[in-house]
């Protein structure tokens, strides 16, 4: 046989889970000092611009 669930307990845990989720975005997202996003910034963009520099000139790749 099933177990008898309590259905308030599980929408309540559901919730919980859902904001915990939510936290731990938040924690990766805002969590990180200035100086260490602004370094993470900097990176991307520096890849960034390096591939595009080594981008072949022209059209699409495969055309004549």
């Amino acid at each position: 046989m099933n177990e008898i669930v309590n259905l308030r307990r599980a929408r309540k845990a559901k919730a919980r889970n859902q904001a915990e989720e939510a936290a731990a975005s938040n924690r990766a997202r805002f969590g990180t000092p200035k100086p260490t996003r602004d370094l993470t910034k900097a990176r991307l963009e520096k890849a960034a611009q390096t591939l595009d520099s080594h981008q072949l000139e022209g059209g699409k790749p495969g055309k004549d």
